[in-house]
C-alpha cells in the first residue's frame, strides 16, 4: 500500500526495536498494547499506551513485540448506547496471524515471523491459474475430507498436512477437479447457544479472526509447537496442492464475526469500536442481514480495507488461488444499508492487482432487505447460481414427480435449457457463461443422494426440534422415505442421481461438485449438519463403507469430468449471437426427438421431454470440437432421430446415463449417422461427439442460449 495511505500496515509491523502495532478506532478514548509471558498468557509483562492520529489510527511499539509474543489491546472509550468499550476487557488485535488462547477464555494475538523463519520455502512452486472455463470446483471440509482415511497416518487424519498428503492428492488429481473450495479455515469458535447444548460448529461460519488459520484444523505436533507451526502446516499444503496442479480456494466469511448479538461474546471488534464496525439501527440495536446475530458495516471505509488486506494476505503471503465470498451480498451494502455492484469493496477487489487475478465466487444473497442479487454482481466475479440449482433439481426431480402423480410434468423444457445454455437470462452479455457457477449441492442441504431419497428433511440430531434447515429442497424420495428396500427404487434413485450428476458436469459454466456426492454419500436425511463433526459429515474411504454401487458413481462421474475437459465446445467462454460468429462462444442448435429445428411449442409444452442440444466451438486456443446431448427426461422409452446438420458427418457415443458405469463397449463402437434413429430409455442422457469438419453457418438456432 501506499506509504500516504492512513490506513496502511495495520497490526504488528518488526522493526530495529522489536515491533510496532497500529490499530484503528474511531471513537476509542485511549488503546493500551499489553505483551504477556509466552508461557502464562494471564500474565501481563508489559503495558504501553498507543497515541492516536487524526485518522484514528492508534499506533506504538515495544521491544518485546517479536515474533512468538503473545499480545493483546485494551481500550476504552464513551458509554453511549451504541458504544461497548471496557477498558478491563483484553481485546484480539484484528489483524492478528497467529492465536492463542488463556485460561480465562480470552484471545491474545501471537506475532508471526517470516516463512524462513520458520522453516518454509515455497521453493518456487507457482499458482497453477487454471482458466476460468477449464475450472472444476470441489467444495470440500478439511477435516471431514480425510478424517476417515486410514490410506495416511492417523496422526494426520482431519488436518491441513492430511489434505496434503500424497493419499489425498491421487484421489483429487484421478478425480479430475481442478479446484478445491474449503469451507471456513479463518480461526473461528462455536455459538455460545451450541457450546451450552455440548454441541459445536462444524462447518466454520463464525470467524474470530480474518488472518489466522484455524489451528484445530492443523496437526497435533503443530499446534503443540504454536502458532507459527499452525501457518507454516497451512502454506505447505497450499504448496502440495499446487504442486499438484490443484487450486486452493477459501470459504470466507466477512459479513458477520463471532461476537453474535449486541450481548453475545466480546472478543474484538465490539470492544474496540462497536458503533463504527457493527451495522446499527437509530436505537443502537445491530441491524442483523445475514441472519447471526451482527453484520460488519461497509458503510464504514475500515471495515472494508479490513476485507482486502485479508484477502491479499491470503492471496499474496498464503498463496491462495481465490475466495468464495459468504453472503456477499452484505459485502456490497452501503452506509444506507443499500446492495450496490460499485460498492468500494466489491470494485476494491477487482481493482487490486493480486486479488483481480484470483477467483472470486460470490454467494450473491443474504437476509437482509432487497438481499437477493444474483447475477447483479460486477464483471469479474462469479456467482453461485441458484437458480441453476433449483431448475435442475426441478427437472429432474419435481417434474419426475408431478409425472407420475398427475400424468404431466407442469412444464416445458425451454428452463432447462436456458440453464444447460449458461443462463443468460440471468448474466449480462458482458459476464457470459462463466460468471454462473452451476451446482446441484452444496454444504447446505441434501447430498445429491439424499436428494433423491428424502421428502423433507431430518434435522432432528441438531437439537433444534427440526426447525434448522431449509424445508424447499426440491426433491424426491422416488417413492419411499429414506432407506429403500425396493430395487427398482434404488436402481430410478441411482439413474436420477446420474442425470443431476451428469447435467452439472456438461453445462455451460464453472460446475461446483460437493465432496462425497462422487460416490453417494449420505447424511441419512440431515439438510443442515452444520453441527456434525462426526461419521455423519466425514467422507468414507474404508472399502465397504461407502454406499452400494459408490464405486461405479465413482468411474461415472471421473468419465464426466473427462470428457468435459477433453470437449471444449461443452466449456463456452462467451455468450454467442444469433447469426454471428463470436470467439469463445459455442454455435448451439436446439432440436427435437425428430431432429427437427425447435419450435415455440417444443419449448414450452409439458408434453415435450425430449431435447436435442448440438454446441460446436469456436476455438481461440484449442481444436474446433462438436458434441450433441441428448436429453430424454419421461420413464418411457422414445425414438429419437438424430439431427442432420451441415458438416456433421456421424455421432460416436462417448456416454450414456441409463447406464451404471461408463461402458467399455463404448471404445471402438460404429458411430451413428445424421437421421439415423435410435431407441433411447428414459428418464437419461446421451452425451455424443459430433464428428465433421467445422463448418461456422452450419448451427441453426439460437446462438450461445436459447
Amino acid at each position: 500500500m501506499l506509504a500516504h495511505d492512513p490506513l496502511a500496515d495495520l497490526g504488528v509491523r518488526s522493526d530495529t526495536d522489536g515491533g510496532r502495532i497500529r490499530v484503528w478506532s474511531e471513537h476509542a478514548s485511549a488503546v493500551e498494547l499489553v505483551v504477556f509471558d509466552r508461557d502464562d498468557l494471564d500474565w501481563a509483562v508489559e503495558r504501553t499506551p498507543l497515541a492516536r492520529d487524526e485518522h484514528g489510527v492508534w499506533s506504538g511499539g515495544s521491544a518485546r513485540l517479536v515474533p512468538g509474543a503473545h499480545y493483546g489491546l485494551r481500550v476504552d472509550g464513551p458509554a453511549d448506547f451504541d458504544h461497548a468499550f471496557n477498558p478491563v476487557h483484553t481485546l484480539l488485535d484484528p489483524y492478528a496471524r497467529g492465536l492463542a488462547r488463556a485460561d480465562d477464555g480470552s484471545w491474545r494475538g501471537v506475532v508471526q515471523g517470516s516463512f524462513a523463519d520458520a522453516g518454509f520455502e515455497w521453493g518456487g512452486v507457482a499458482k497453477p491459474r487454471v482458466p476460468l472455463d477449464c475450472t472444476v470446483v470441489y467444495e470440500a471440509h478439511v477435516r471431514g475430507f480425510s478424517k476417515l482415511n486410514e490410506a495416511m497416518p492417523e496422526a494426520l487424519r482431519g488436518t491441513y498436512a492430511g489434505l496434503a498428503h500424497d493419499a489425498s492428492l491421487e484421489y483429487l488429481t484421478c478425480l479430475g477437479v481442478t479446484t478445491v473450495e474449503l469451507l471456513p479455515v479463518h480461526a473461528f469458535v462455536s455459538e455460545e447457544r451450541l457450546v451450552r447444548q455440548g454441541r459445536i460448529n462444524a462447518w466454520g461460519y463464525n470467524t474470530l479472526a480474518f488472518f489466522a488459520a484455524h489451528a484445530p484444523y492443523a496437526s497435533a505436533a503443530a499446534q503443540a509447537e504454536g502458532a507459527h507451526a499452525v501457518r507454516r502446516e497451512f502454506a505447505g499444503m497450499v504448496r502440495r496442492l499446487h504442486e499438484a496442479g490443484l487450486e486452493v480456494v477459501l470459504d470466507v466469511v466477512y459479513n458477520h464475526t463471532a461476537e453474535e448479538g449486541r450481548h453475545g461474546p466480546t472478543f474484538s471488534f465490539r470492544g474496540i469500536d462497536n458503533a463504527s464496525y457493527y451495522r446499527h439501527d437509530a436505537h443502537g440495536g445491530y441491524v442483523d442481514t445475514t441472519g447471526c446475530g451482527n453484520t460488519l458495516d461497509f458503510g464504514h471505509e475500515a471495515p472494508v480495507r479490513l476485507v482486502l488486506d485479508s484477502m491479499r494476505y491470503f492471496a499474496e503471503e498464503l498463496q491462495v488461488d481465490g475466495f468464495r465470498l459468504d453472503l456477499a451480498a452484505t459485502l456490497g451494502r452501503d452506509d444506507r444499508g443499500a446492495y450496490s455492484p460499485e460498492h468500494p469493496l466489491l470494485q476494491g477487489m477487482l481493482a487490486d492487482p493480486v486479488l483481480a487475478e484470483a477467483k472470486l465466487i460470490a454467494e450473491p444473497w443474504d437476509v437482509g432487505p432487497g438481499g437477493w442479487q444474483t447475477g447483479n454482481f460486477p464483471a469479474g466475479f462469479t456467482e453461485w447460481n441458484d437458480r441453476y440449482r433449483d431448475r435442475m433439481r426441478d427437472f429432474w426431480l419435481g417434474d419426475l414427480r408431478r409425472e407420475r402423480e398427475t400424468g404431466s410434468a407442469g412444464s416445458g423444457i425451454g428452463r432447462f435449457a436456458t440453464r444447460l445454455a449458461g443462463s443468460s437470462n440471468t448474466f449480462s452479455e458482458e459476464r457470459g457463461p462463466l460468471a454462473s457457477l452451476n451446482f446441484v449441492t452444496a454444504h447446505d442441504g441434501f447430498t445429491l443422494a439424499d436428494l433423491t431419497a428424502f421428502d423433507v428433511k431430518h434435522n432432528l440430531g441438531n437439537g433444534e426440534q427440526n426447525r434448522d434447515g431449509t424445508d424447499n429442497n426440491n426433491s424426491y424420495n422416488h417413492g419411499v422415505e429414506g432407506e429403500a428396500q425396493d430395487p427398482a427404487i434404488r436402481a430410478a434413485r441411482r439413474r436420477s442421481i446420474r442425470n443431476l450428476l451428469g447435467t452439472l458436469l456438461l453445462s455451460a459454466g464453472v460446475p461446483m461438485l460437493t465432496a462425497g456426492d462422487e460416490f453417494g454419500r449420505t447424511q441419512r436425511g440431515n439438510n443442515n449438519a452444520y453441527c456434525h463433526d462426526s461419521p455423519l459429515s466425514w467422507l468414507a474411504w474404508a472399502e465397504g463403507e461407502r454406499p452400494r454401487h459408490g464405486d461405479a458413481l465413482l468411474a461415472t462421474t471421473r468419465h464426466l469430468l473427462r470428457l468435459r475437459a477433453e470437449n471444449p465446445a461443452l466449456r463456452p467462454i462467451r455468450f454467442g449471437r444469433d447469426g454471428e460468429v463470436t470467439p469463445g462462444a459455442s454455435r448451439m442448435a436446439w432440436y427435437n426427438a425428430d431432429g427437427e429445428t425447435m419450435g415455440i411449442d417444443d419449448w414450452n409444452s409439458p408434453a415435450e421431454r425430449t431435447l436435442q442440444y448440438l454446441a460446436a466451438s469456436t476455438p481461440e486456443s484449442e481444436a474446433f470440437n462438436r458434441i450433441l446431448l441428448v436429453v430424454h427426461a419421461r420413464e418411457t422409452e422414445t425414438e429419437v432421430a438424430l439431427p442432420s446438420p451441415p458438416g456433421v458427418t456421424g455421432y460416436t457415443l462417448l456416454w450414456d446415463s441409463a447406464e451404471e458405469a461408463p461402458s467399455a463397449t463404448l471404445d471402438g463402437a460404429a458411430p451413428l449417422a445424421p437421421g439415423e434413429r435410435m431407441t433411447i430409455t428414459g428418464p437419461s442422457m446421451r452425451l455424443f461427439r459430433a464428428d465433421g469438419a467445422d463448418d461456422a453457418d452450419g448451427a441453426d438456432g439460437l446462438e450461445g442460449d436459447r
